[in-house]
């Protein structure tokens, strides 16, 4: 089984173990992209596709959702499997450092808000997003920081990791 460690503040994530296409089967039905040594990249999402089964077909569980920014998976949904070590990554739910209290259904609507453009291919939205919402919910000035760098370079790879 493969997993996904973040490092102590959860900022950036690796990859540890092989993930290995089991073949599809029911509730996991998606096509597979690979990359020139055959290992799975990404996921795309079928009709009936469930979470959980994903997951094992690519012993990859339990961390999907999470680090594809959803609470759910839909049809047609790009699913990446594996973080660059080396962008940072920010939680869907609410940030690492937020108060008791915090609003999380703001946080999560900008998180998507923000995941949709980067899909779209809009860097102009996500910076507006990130910018005008979103790093003004975070306190942790290196999150700030490392989070910036990559909006202003418009990388779409890795905005992908970050929002989508």
């Amino acid at each position: 089984m493969s997993q996904v460690i973040g490092d102590d503040g959860g900022l950036y994530w690796e990859r540890h173990g092989t993930l290995r296409d089991l073949g599809a089967r029911e509730f996991a039905r998606g096509e597979v992209t690979v990359d020139e040594d055959g290992a799975p990249v990404t996921y795309t999402v079928e009709p009936g596709d469930v979470e959980a089964v994903v997951a094992e077909r690519l012993c990859a569980y339990p961390n999907l959702g999470s680090m594809n920014h959803r609470r759910d998976i839909h049809p047609g949904q790009v699913l990446w499997l594996t973080p660059d070590p080396e962008t940072p990554w920010i939680p869907y739910d609410s940030p690492w450092d937020a108060p008791g209290g915090f609003a999380q259904i703001p946080y999560q609507q900008a998180i998507e808000a923000a995941g949709a453009a980067v899909d779209a291919g809009d860097v102009d939205t996500v910076r507006a997003m990130w910018n005008g919402t979103l790093k003004g919910m975070f306190a942790t000035q290196e999150t700030i920081d490392a989070v910036q760098k990559v909006v202003d370079s418009g990388d779409l790879d890795a905005l992908r990791q970050l929002f989508s």
